[in-house]
């Protein structure tokens, strides 16, 4: 866990890759002592020419699984469109981004990101989630302080004060610990006033976040940190109930990678047969082949992340290939995209957090009938919100879900309550723009759009619809400052490239 950030120069892995789908070639390389990216297109490529670089300030990552970097431009703080895949020792895209046409060169880093990864995450300044006063965070890595809270007493009284001791919390509390980074489920949605950024070690992380899966969904369901809603269906720990958790079997302060495969296979084994006591498993228990999870906890295709393996930590007793005797269970695991979302564990979620997690699956996947579902929890929620605590969160996602269900009065209404709970909410502020767009006030669609924009650079449709808007005001001028700063961060926007060209060819006439 020390290890999974740093400086950038600390762990750089050189290489090189032509991504086929949008045809540009990226390098990861040293030059005076920094670390840098470049990306390159040439002309004849059907998405046009293109060349830049970037230089790289920290890495993320381990390397146990892969490794990113993070770089700045003028005050926000992006993740490359690049990642290494450790397993197979490969560079490719980032994960959701292995077909993308277009180069994803601004993709946010926020608090809740980087709080699985580094110490001392820093607070973004308001409009956008991505722009920080200075750096990001205080210190590279994963410190005392993520588990065992804060320490400045320790320190300050030399080990006299204590540190929080995960074992002596209760069950729900103790997990928290480690499901704060080893959680993330099919969707979660935030408690109103939390966030994961905002948990802090000694917590219910359920007070914080509520996290859904699909019903009937088996097994980790090829997802890369799916371990523990696994591992709730396991005999093992039905069987061993609270007593079993996640350093039942991983010791945090070790690191399981620098072992040999043999010491692994032992520590494990050793670790299996503190509960599976008895002769039987000791000695007559398969002594041809100690690794017991090869048998018991297979590995398979993640399929989130691109290049790596899940180990199913199902814990189940194997149907065997009688002609090669290794198990074959790994080949089922696939989840079921259909059906209701339900809370992992025992955790309860509110008609709020589950109308917000619907609204997510609708979102990501076009789907209709989670859109109408969202649409009627979140309404409920609506109704029950506490005249004096206002939720902008719950009122965008209801303005989103009204303007297209075709109601925009209701949508308007929704976001004007979204602003109001929340100045700052650029997803409000530039859907409300559009409404205004359509009733042709571009005046006053352009003021909002230009707000967002002003904010966060990284609101690619927000920029484009600013210039699109001052274009049709007849300011030219304004909409080519416009569609230069989004192209500064997204440089391989192709709508936003065409518009450019097409005002600078005299193509696009604007005004009128």
């Amino acid at each position: 866990m020390a290890r999974a950030s740093g400086a950038a120069m600390d762990g750089l892995i050189k290489g090189s890759f032509t991504h086929a789908a949008s045809g540009v070639h990226y390098r990861i390389f040293e030059r005076d002592g920094a670390g840098w990216l470049s990306y390159a297109r040439p002309e004849t490529a059907a998405g046009g020419y293109l060349s830049g670089e970037v230089k790289l300030a920290y890495f993320i990552g381990s390397n146990t699984r892969g490794r990113t970097y993070l770089f700045e431009r003028d005050g926000y703080w992006f993740e490359t469109p690049v990642n290494w895949y450790a397993k197979k020792r490969v560079w490719d895209m980032a994960p959701n981004y292995l077909d993308a046409r277009e180069m994803p060169l601004t993709l946010p880093v926020d608090a809740n990101c980087l709080h699985c990864h580094v110490g001392g995450v820093g607070v973004a300044l308001a409009g956008a989630r991505n722009h920080f006063a200075a750096t990001p965070f205080a210190h590279g890595g994963i410190g005392c302080a993520s588990c065992h809270g804060d320490a400045v007493e320790h320190v300050r009284t030399k080990g006299t004060a204590a540190v929080l001791n995960p074992a002596k919390l209760d069950a729900a509390r103790r997990d928290s610990i480690c499901l704060q980074c080893h959680l993330e489920g099919e969707t979660a949605a935030y408690r109103l006033g939390h966030s994961l950024a905002t948990y802090r070690p000694g917590e219910p992380l359920f007070d914080s976040v509520a996290y859904f899966v699909h019903q009937g969904e088996v097994g980790p369901a090829g997802r890369a940190t799916s371990q523990y809603e696994a591992l709730l269906q396991s005999a093992c720990k039905r069987a061993s109930g609270d007593r079993m958790t996640c350093t039942t079997c991983h010791d945090p302060h070790a690191s399981e990678t620098a072992a040999t495969a043999a010491e692994r296979v032992a520590y494990y084994r050793a670790r299996c047969l503190s509960c599976h006591t008895g002769a039987k498993f000791a000695t007559a228990h398969h002594p041809e082949q100690p690794d017991c999870a090869r048998c018991h906890m297979p590995r398979g295709a993640s399929e989130d992340i691109a290049h790596e393996q899940v180990t199913d930590h199902r814990i189940q007793i194997p149907v065997l290939n009688t002609a090669s005797q290794i198990p074959n269970g790994a080949s089922e695991r696939r989840a079921k995209k259909s059906g209701a979302l339900v809370p992992i564990g025992k955790e309860k979620a509110t008609d709020r957090e589950l109308g917000l997690a619907y609204a997510q699956i609708a979102q990501q996947r076009g789907d209709r009938a989670s859109g109408e579902m969202a649409l009627a929890l979140l309404r409920k929620a609506e109704a029950m919100e506490a005249a004096t605590v206002k939720d902008a969160e719950l009122h965008t996602q209801l303005g989103l879900l009204e303007q297209k269900a075709g109601d925009i009065h209701a949508a308007d209404w929704e976001y004007r309550g979204a602003l109001a709970a929340d100045p700052d909410d650029g997803t409000a502020r530039g859907d409300l723009a559009i409404l205004f767009a359509g009733t042709g006030d571009y005046e006053t669609a352009v003021r909002l759009w230009q707000r967002v924009f002003a904010a966060d650079p990284t609101q690619a449709a927000a920029g484009y619809n600013l210039a699109l808007g001052q274009c049709r005001l007849g300011q030219k001028d304004d909409a080519e400052k416009t569609l230069k700063r989004l192209l500064q961060f997204a440089p391989d926007n192709q709508r936003a490239r065409a518009l450019a060209a097409a005002l600078a060819g005299g193509s696009q006439h604007c005004g009128g």
